[in-house]
């Protein structure tokens, strides 16, 4: 799988990407984020996300295609793969895209790869490291003065 990212659209820019456990529409269009993380430390693997959501908040114009995918630490296997979505900017306007996967199982600790494609296109990707949580619990016992 290519890590080469393209960026030729000019007409787009990805402000940022959040992941959460879940995402909710609001009165007034608002949206709220529940669970909002960076990365996972988890007890034992594989550890399995009943529900995992992946926002997108875009800036721009046009007609485009997004895509989100989570490669696995060497980037050869996709854990989860989403459906390719249309989304329309008005000009100045704003978009969010909002990827929803459920059962997402990461089968090791190491950094996966979260890779959101424009029209096919590698646009952007984002480290998700999975840690194991007793290896830290492990330093931190070993540095505490008895």
């Amino acid at each position: 799988m290519s890590t080469s990212i393209d960026k030729k659209d000019n007409s787009l820019e990805l402000l940022y990407t959040l992941f959460c456990d879940d995402v909710r529409l609001e009165a007034g269009n608002k949206l709220s984020f529940m669970g909002v993380f960076q990365n996972i430390m988890v007890q034992q693997v594989p550890i399995s996300l009943i529900k995992f959501a992946i926002v997108n908040h875009w800036r721009g114009e046009g007609t485009h295609l997004s895509e989100v995918r989570i490669l696995t630490p060497d980037r050869q296997h996709p854990i989860v793969v989403s459906q390719p979505t249309s989304f329309e900017i008005q000009p100045g306007g704003f978009a969010d895209n909002i990827s929803f996967f459920v059962n997402v199982t990461f089968p090791a600790v190491g950094q996966y790869w979260v890779q959101t494609l424009v029209n096919s296109n590698l646009f952007d990707e984002q480290q998700l490291i999975i840690s194991d949580g007793r290896e830290a619990q492990a330093d931190n016992a070993s540095q505490a003065v008895n």
